[in-house]
């Protein structure tokens, strides 16, 4: 069974940019997916603003019965999100090297507009690697 389920990036905005699934049980479809993220930012957004500690960036785990929620939010604003096995360690070091992908292949393309739907091939290659290296890794502890 895979560690990681799906993997969300959404924009400030709170708009879906990037979705991908990995195998989780029940597939969803592309309107759930939507549903999943905008209710994710709005939670999130409330979980800052509720929060007794000042500066508080929000919630960043989301544990539940049958599955753990993951989340890093960039300093523009962009979120993203695993959705993982409970239990699963290590996201966070996960969270940070797709963040960094990001940077690398979507960010720096010359053809991408910001806060638009993610579509950069070298991104999901490097993507896909990056999480087959993660489940290796998993697997081997």
């Amino acid at each position: 069974m895979a560690a990681i389920y799906s993997l969300y990036i959404i924009n400030k905005s709170g708009g879906l940019i990037f979705y991908k699934d990995y195998g989780s049980a029940g597939r969803m479809d592309t309107n759930d997916s939507l549903r999943v993220a905008s209710l994710w930012h709005s939670m999130h957004a409330i979980s800052q603003q509720l929060s007794p500690v000042v500066g508080c960036s929000g919630i960043e785990l989301l544990e539940a019965d049958t599955f753990d929620l993951h989340c890093f939010q960039s300093l523009t604003g962009t979120k993203f999100f695993v959705v993982s096995e409970p239990g699963t360690q290590q996201m966070e070091s996960l969270l940070k090297v797709i963040y960094e992908l990001y940077i690398d292949y979507v960010l720096k393309n010359p053809f991408y507009e910001m806060e638009m739907p993610i579509r950069c091939e070298l991104f999901d290659i490097h993507l896909t690697q990056a999480i087959q290296k993660d489940r290796v890794a998993l697997s081997g502890r």
